[in-house]
C-alpha cells in the first residue's frame, strides 16, 4: 500500500524497511508485509540493532543539488574522474569548491534530525544505530549523527596526490585563488587557475597536489569501509533504506535489503522519518 508519493528536484524519496529475524531449524524467514506506521513502530521499539542507508533523495530535501538524471555544471556534465583531474585541475577545484561553499549554506533537513535525534536516544538504551550513506555532504554529521560510514567520501576531506595523507578542511574558500570562482552558469568562463595555487598538501612539507576525498566515476569504494559496511548489515535486526528512485553504489546494499521488504513508505523522508523514528511508548524516558 503506497501512502504517499512526491517527488523533489525529480527525485522520489521512499523508506524502505527490512526485518532480518533470527532463522529456526528447519524453518525459514517469514515475511510479512505491511505498510502501517504502527506495525512498523511495533518492530522497531524491539530493534537492539538499527541500520539505515542514504541516499541523495535524503540531500536534496535540504536543497542540495544532487546532479543526478544528466545534471550540468556549466556546460558540464557533472561526472568527474581521474583524467580530468589530470587534464583540467583548475575547473575540477572550481567544481568542488561551488559544491563546498553551497554545502556550508545548507542545513540538515527533519529526516537529518530525526535519525541523530534516534541515535542518541538508543545509544542511552544500549542499542545502536549506523547510518551508511553515499552522501558526501556532512549533513548527517552537522545532524550530530556520529555513528555514519560515508561510502563515498566526503567534500570536506582531501587527499594528497603526492603522499597520500586524508585531510579535514572546512575553510571557505579552501585556497585563495578559489575565492569567487566556481560559479555555475552556463556562461561562466573557466578560472583556468595554475596548479601551483590550487590546494597544496600541508602534511610535513609535502606541498603535493590534492583532490577531493571522494570516489569518482570508474574508481572502486574503499575496501575498509565496504568491510564495515557488510559487518554492519549482517549485524543489525533492522535496516531501514532511504533511497532514491536511481541509485549508483549503494545498488548491492539495496538489493539486499530490498529482497525481504517489510515496510514500504512512500514520500517526502522529513514527512516519513520523524514519526517512525520518535520514541516508542515502551522506551524508558
Amino acid at each position: 500500500m503506497v501512502v504517499r508519493q512526491c517527488t523533489s528536484r525529480g527525485i522520489t524519496s521512499q523508506l524502505c524497511v527490512r526485518l532480518k529475524e533470527p532463522r529456526t531449524q528447519g524453518r525459514q524467514d517469514m515475511a510479512r508485509h505491511s505498510s502501517e506506521l504502527a506495525e512498523f513502530r511495533d518492530v522497531f521499539s524491539k530493534a537492539k540493532h538499527v541500520a539505515i542507508l542514504t541516499g541523495s533523495g535524503l540531500s536534496a530535501e535540504s536543497g542540495v543539488p544532487t546532479f543526478r538524471e544528466g545534471g550540468f555544471w556549466r556546460k558540464w556534465q557533472a561526472q568527474v574522474n581521474t583524467s580530468l583531474l589530470s587534464q583540467n585541475p583548475s575547473r575540477v577545484w572550481e567544481f568542488y569548491h561551488y559544491r563546498r561553499e553551497v554545502m556550508l549554506r545548507k542545513s540538515p533537513n527533519l529526516a537529518h534530525l530525526a535519525i541523530a535525534e534516534c541515535e542518541a536516544r538508543l545509544q542511552r538504551q544500549g542499542r545502536r544505530v549506523t547510518v551508511i550513506t553515499q552522501n558526501i555532504n556532512e549533513l548527517h554529521y552537522c545532524a550530530r549523527s556520529t555513528n555514519v560510514l560515508e561510502i563515498h567520501g566526503s567534500l570536506f576531506k582531501t587527499s594528497c596526490m603526492s603522499c597520500g595523507n586524508v585531510a579535514v578542511s572546512h575553510k571557505s574558500p579552501i585556497c585563495a585563488a578559489l575565492e569567487g570562482k566556481g560559479a555555475p552558469e552556463p556562461n561562466t568562463s573557466d578560472a583556468q587557475i595554475t596548479p601551483h595555487h590550487l590546494p597544496m598538501c600541508e602534511q610535513g612539507g609535502c606541498s603535493g597536489p590534492l583532490r577531493p576525498d571522494v570516489v569518482w566515476f570508474g574508481e572502486t569504494l574503499d575496501s575498509d569501509i565496504l568491510t564495515r559496511v557488510e559487518e554492519e548489515l549482517d549485524r543489525c535486526d533492522l535496516c531501514l533504506v532511504v533511497k532514491e528512485f536511481v541509485s549508483v553504489c549503494l545498488s548491492v546494499c539495496l538489493s539486499v535489503c530490498l529482497s525481504v521488504c517489510l515496510f514500504h513508505f512512500h514520500g517526502p523522508c522529513g514527512t516519513t522519518l520523524p514519526p517512525a523514528l520518535a520514541r516508542h511508548e515502551t522506551e524508558a524516558n
